[in-house]
């Protein structure tokens, strides 16, 4: 006589996949042409809920969000795309992409007609923030409310781990732009990045900075970022615009920081209240990837932030309030 257990035992033990005590948001992978390339991204949540849209930052990709989003997607269609450059999202080469701010802006712009997307939240950090605030500018009515984690707009949140950036930004020359390789572009560089600041850094998930050094490493990959170290200069010019945009209109602003950030520092985050008095400033004890140690308390405070600003509401709902 057997002592597998038989089928309708099993059924008894085994959880249903539509057991609301076990049911987690599904997260799916997708790629859409837009802008010339395949752009790939995540998402999860019902397709007709509100929509956040997830940016990240350097020299990561759209991994970094994968425990917020099914943290969100309870609530919100959750999408994070992948950034020209990063991640998985492909670039032909008869494309003759220039990487810049401009030219992230403006796919992302397309990235979001091509899944006709016309109201969103938009959660920013690192390199997300410069571009997703020129998609604000250009579009403000899209916008619902901002979420900035170590997303700077500010002259003053700018640490001095820039200094070697700032130096290669005044003096572009072939042996500065080797020295940001040798120190920023590597694989000690990028997990300083994940550790600094954190309080336990053994708790930082590895595969993070692992995967991250790894995409580096892909054929030409580091001239992209060297390029985008460069033209990083243009974000900083375009701090006053961006002011400029928060004071005209307004949208609801959660700054939600890892306080001991190398790159971005507090400064930045309070600074946001120049311009918008009502916008809420949280600070969280851990570095620049604070989404690595405190993703439950940076999802609980969005829930709350995006709910208490009508982003919870259905599209449709949303869309007749205006």
């Amino acid at each position: 006589m057997s002592d597998a257990p038989s089928r309708a035992a099993m059924k008894r033990v085994m959880p249903s996949q539509d057991d609301p005590r076990f049911a987690v948001p599904r997260t799916s992978v997708h790629r859409v042409e837009a802008d010339g390339m395949q752009m790939f991204y995540r998402e999860a949540g019902d397709p007709n809920a509100h929509v956040v849209l997830l940016l990240h930052g350097f020299p990561t990709s759209s991994f970094m969000f994968r425990e917020l989003i099914p943290r969100l997607a309870d609530d919100y269609r959750v999408i994070a795309p992948d950034l020209p450059g990063f991640g998985f999202t492909e670039v032909p080469p008869e494309r003759k992409y220039v990487y810049s701010f401009d030219q992230l802006a403006l796919t992302i712009d397309a990235f979001t007609r091509a899944l006709k997307l016309d109201r969103y939240a938009i959660y920013v950090f690192d390199y997300g923030a410069p571009t997703g605030f020129r998609l604000a500018m250009a579009h403000p009515e899209r916008i619902t409310a901002i979420v900035s984690q170590n997303g700077n707009a500010y002259e003053e949140g700018l640490g001095d781990a820039w200094a070697p950036i700032r130096k290669y930004w005044s003096t572009p020359t072939a042996a500065n732009r080797d020295i940001l390789r040798k120190s920023i572009l590597t694989a000690g560089g990028t997990r300083w990045q994940y550790t600094h600041g954190v309080a336990e850094p053994e708790s930082v998930p590895p595969e993070s900075y692992t995967l991250d050094t790894a995409l580096l490493e892909r054929p030409g990959n580091k001239e992209t970022q060297l390029d985008l170290f460069l033209d990083y200069a243009s974000n900083v010019k375009l701090y006053p615009k961006f002011q400029e945009y928060f004071r005209k209109s307004k949208p609801p602003l959660l700054a939600i920081w890892g306080k001991n950030d190398p790159f971005f520092i507090p400064a930045g985050a309070e600074a946001y209240r120049k311009d918008l008095p009502n916008a809420q400033v949280q600070f969280l004890d851990t570095g620049h990837f604070a989404i690595e140690t405190h993703v439950v308390e940076i999802a609980s405070a969005m829930k709350d932030f995006l709910a208490a600003n009508g982003s919870n509401l259905p599209a449709a709902d949303s869309a007749a309030q205006r």
